[in-house]
């Protein structure tokens, strides 16, 4: 058996997220069917993380196992041929056995894309979330810092997370603005259900003025849901990639992402 890592490509507005489910179509289920297509026998894949319904990804990674010899472009090739326009493999790597998509990832890296404008925009329909009223971003920049570190994350974790523990690090968040976008790009070691949409949604609140950039440390630190702000929607997020030790020989998501132009434009950087 050969075994290989898949970088993934997705808008997820159609999907009821990453995993199988038997009530709608998934990433996984397209995945797993076109790439038992090029396979000729069952294959199936385990992500490096579960995306929610409606949450997007630049580059996902998942791994797979296979007896059928073919070539990287014929993988490539065969199995984008099989899939529907919104998914999209950018590449497949050999691996070691000791490969784990999941567990074998150092950090994870997550943007959150905001159109900050009076207006809606059609051609981002669904790829951006949109606040009509003037967000000051660098408020937002300034109260997220508190979140970086080691922290029980409970008053942002939803109320069905079935993770053991709410403690999580974070590594670094940015909050910068391209033009009309604000992007908030958040890093760390894993997060819970929902973590990065309601740390957007309390954001919001500071950027309005609503609070004080002092707030998000006193409710980070009541460990209580119902004091930060609304769960943000899901078509603004992007898991943007996981990392892994370069021997490995995966590609990282930063090298594929747009120049400056093309970027701010797309809301990607």
């Amino acid at each position: 058996m050969d075994k290989f890592a898949l970088g993934i490509e997705y808008d997820g507005s159609a999907y009821c997220g990453w995993q199988r489910q038997d009530h709608s179509p998934s990433i996984q289920q397209e995945l797993e069917v076109a790439l038992s297509k090029v396979a000729d026998e069952p294959v199936s894949v385990v992500s490096a993380g579960r995306t929610d319904s409606g949450v997007h990804a630049w580059q996902q990674c998942a791994h797979f196992s296979t007896s059928k010899p073919r070539n990287l472009k014929a993988w490539v090739m065969g199995v984008n041929a099989h899939l529907p326009h919104d998914i999209s493999v950018r590449h497949v790597t050999p691996v070691p056995d000791d490969f784990h998509a999941r567990y074998s990832t150092l950090g994870r890296s997550y943007r959150y894309v905001i159109f900050n404008h009076p207006a809606r925009s059609a051609l981002m329909h669904q790829r951006v979330s949109v606040i009509f009223q003037s967000l000051d971003e660098k408020r937002m920049h300034a109260a997220a810092q508190c979140l970086v570190g080691e922290h029980d994350f409970t008053s942002f974790r939803a109320a069905g997370c079935q993770a053991k523990h709410a403690v999580r690090e974070i590594t670094a968040v940015q909050v910068s603005r391209f033009n009309k976008h604000i992007i908030v790009q958040v890093e760390g070691n894993a997060f819970l259900h929902n973590m990065v949409r309601i740390l957007v949604g309390s954001l919001i609140h500071v950027g309005k003025g609503e609070e004080s950039v002092d707030w998000m440390a006193s409710v980070l630190a009541a460990r209580d849901r119902t004091l930060a702000g609304p769960t943000s929607v899901p078509h603004g997020l992007y898991f943007m990639g996981p990392h892994y030790s370069e021997s490995f020989g995966i590609p990282d998501w930063r090298e594929s992402l747009p120049d400056a132009a093309v970027g701010s434009a797309v809301g990607l950087l």
